[in-house]
């Protein structure tokens, strides 16, 4: 960071494109307004050399057999011209030669070809710019030409003013863009440089509890990027407690079978017993193993349905086959536990999804309505159409949940009571496991329960 060259920080960029861009506005700007102006006072000096050329040619001898000007009329015109605006009067033959002049500032070059028109001469006195007419001849009056000449050292005076006031105008303006532009652009990055200043604090630190809680009176670009990096603190918060939770869960649902093992091992050989003990002691070592092969298998499917990692082959299923199946396996837990189960699935429910995953998702909600309705309780089974989507219910007249239980039933090893552990079955995973298959179909689960009296599960898929 302090070996970072100039041109690397994002401010001194922005400022540097600010000032570029104003400066050729500017020079661009002002070369046309330059150019506008210019060609204005050449043309107002042609437009004044035309009419003092009309008013010279009326001047005329045409009296007389030479290019002259009339000695016997005033030429007030001449002489205002001649005195105030610096304009120079010649009268040249045909072959170029100056027959008369008013004014000797200007010495004409010899020419021995004429033309009409403007031109602009450059002499040791400076530019002037000359105006030549065709005189034609007049009773004894010879052919000719007459030129008309002005200066262009006021005119040059005044450009190069103007030009000057350009130059100095452009660093004054360009350090006020750039004041500007640098106070814009530590405005509009104030939200990234907290943004960069709480992420190396979260990177030091690693406590994910810091926000930036920026403030702005816009809701712009900016502000809706910061709310947007504490709302990504928010969930990366959520994640890394949840992963935390499921980590201890994960390591006291493990250590529990895991001691027992133990225990059980060391049991059996601490002293010599009788082929039964050490079968009862087997026995039991093998329901531990499989809880946990149970436990290791849950883990497993819900990290990669998670993850998205489980391939769902999606197929067409007819969910009123399935359920129906589904209905006949449970129908023995239920008779065991003495539970009246009844079912209600109309024919021909299709839809697109995997069918083992389905089974899996409600066989663990049936399950549950079992383990969880104590004899004589009821189960029912019930699927229908909604609208465009099929909506699938599992109610039962259990023990029900406690309202404050219901919205973390979903989580990893939650438990919402303490007879609802793995000694009855279950590793804690199967709602989880439920509503991430639910999700993975584009599908939803709720649930409904009144404490002592009854709870629905109702899954709805589009």
């Amino acid at each position: 960071m302090k070996d970072r060259k100039p041109w690397q920080n994002l401010r001194f960029r922005l400022v540097a494109w600010y000032s570029l861009l104003a400066g050729l506005s500017m020079l661009v700007s002002d070369g046309f307004m330059y150019l506008r102006f210019r060609q204005t006072l050449f043309d107002q000096i042609d437009n004044a050399l035309e009419v003092t050329a009309i008013q010279a040619l009326k001047n005329l001898d045409d009296e007389v057999d030479i290019l002259m000007f009339d000695p016997n009329q005033e030429t007030p015109v001449l002489s205002s011209l001649l005195n105030d605006a610096g304009v120079e009067i010649y009268l040249l033959g045909q072959d170029g030669s100056v027959k008369e002049h008013f004014g000797n500032s200007l010495v004409l070059p010899t020419q021995t070809s004429l033309k009409s028109g403007f031109k602009t001469h450059v002499t040791e006195n400076g530019r002037w710019r000359l105006y030549t007419q065709e005189i034609l001849s007049h009773q004894a009056r010879p052919p000719g030409w007459l030129t008309v000449a002005r200066s262009l050292q006021p005119v040059d005076a005044t450009l190069q003013n103007v030009l000057n006031q350009h130059i100095l105008k452009i660093p004054l303006l360009l350090g006020i863009v750039g004041l500007g532009g640098f106070l814009m652009a530590n405005r509009a990055l104030k939200p990234i440089g907290q943004i960069t200043h709480m992420a190396e604090q979260v990177r030091v630190s690693g406590d994910l509890t810091q926000r930036i809680h920026y403030q702005s009176t816009t809701d712009d670009e900016l502000a809706r990027l910061a709310r947007m990096f504490d709302e990504m603190l928010d969930s990366l918060q959520a994640t890394f407690e949840q992963e935390k939770r499921f980590t201890a869960y994960v390591s006291h649902e493990l250590r529990t079978p895991l001691t027992a093992l133990k225990g059980r091992l060391h049991l059996a050989l601490s002293q010599p017993r009788s082929a039964e003990s050490y079968r009862e002691a087997l026995q039991a070592i093998e329901q531990d193993v499989d809880w946990l092969i149970q436990l290791s298998r849950d883990l497993l499917l819900l990290a990669r349905l998670e993850q998205h990692h489980q391939d769902i082959h999606v197929e067409p299923v007819d969910l009123s086959d399935l359920l129906t199946a589904i209905a006949e396996q449970i129908q023995p837990l239920a008779d065991l536990q003495h539970l009246q189960f009844s079912t209600h699935i109309p024919p021909n429910l299709q839809m697109q999804g995997s069918p083992d995953h389905l089974i899996r998702l409600f066989l663990n909600l049936l399950d549950n309505a079992v383990k969880y309705t104590p004899a004589p309780g009821r189960i029912s089974l019930t699927a229908s159409t909604q609208g465009h989507g099929i909506q699938v219910s599992i109610s039962d007249t259990g023990i029900g949940i406690a309202p404050e239980h219901v919205p973390h039933l979903f989580e990893r090893f939650y438990r919402a009571e303490k007879s609802r552990s793995r000694t009855i079955g279950g590793t804690g995973l199967g709602l989880a496991i439920a509503q991430e298959i639910a999700h993975r179909h584009q599908g939803a689960i709720a649930v409904q329960s009144q404490p002592g009296q009854n709870t629905t599960f109702t899954v709805t898929f589009p």
